[in-house]
């Protein structure tokens, strides 16, 4: 009689494991900030975006995505020359998300690693285009000018591929010496101040 109790609780035990592991596999969660695309392996990409909270899918035949869709920020470094050829080195920060809604095309398009691929060469070729409009001392004497053109065409190109830019900053800049006096004054004008000496 025991035996069989036993075995009845063992039965029951096992068939409640494998439902346990079988719904478990059925559930995933998405994190605040987060959103995910599903990817079906009969389908592909479906254009559904799951916003937060516990959701389910077919198992071993859907896999989410998932996306985080808060503003992070990343910081690219160009050199470019300026119209009256100087060197100029320029770090940008960006502050960038993806757009909820075009998370599909964006990961079947591009791929999860969206910003690796889009941000380092759209920066580049937007503040080549934008440095090379001024010269030396325009550069200087014109930089809210520069920050907002490179911050407005840089906002225009990121749409493109489904990307906001929250914040577009000119973190720091240097001029490379080459001749004259020009990059000196370059240095001194783009934020950094030059280092006190310790006593």
């Amino acid at each position: 009689m025991a035996a069989k109790v036993f075995e009845s609780i063992g039965k029951f035990g096992l068939a409640l494991a494998v439902a346990g592991g079988v719904v478990n596999s059925a559930l995933y969660n998405v994190d605040a900030g987060h959103r995910a695309v599903i990817f079906d392996r009969f389908r592909g990409v479906q254009d559904i975006v799951v916003g937060e909270g516990t959701h389910f899918l077919i198992p071993w035949v859907q896999k989410p995505i998932i996306f985080d869709c808060r503003s992070r920020p990343r910081n690219v470094p160009v050199i470019t020359g300026s119209k009256d050829l100087q060197n100029v080195n320029i770090t940008l920060r960006i502050l960038f998300r993806p757009v909820a809604s075009q998370l599909p095309r964006i990961f079947t398009s591009i791929g999860e690693d969206y910003d690796e691929r889009v941000l380092p060469s759209i920066t580049t070729e937007i503040l080549k285009s934008v440095v090379a409009r001024f010269d030396a001392g325009e550069l200087i004497t014109q930089r809210e000018l520069v920050s907002r053109q490179v911050s407005d065409d840089l906002t225009e190109r990121a749409a493109t591929f489904g990307l906001i830019l929250d914040d577009v900053s000119l973190v720091r800049s240097f001029g490379r010496p080459r001749r004259g006096r020009a990059p000196m004054i370059l240095n001194a004008a783009f934020l950094l101040p030059p280092p006190q000496k310790s006593l």
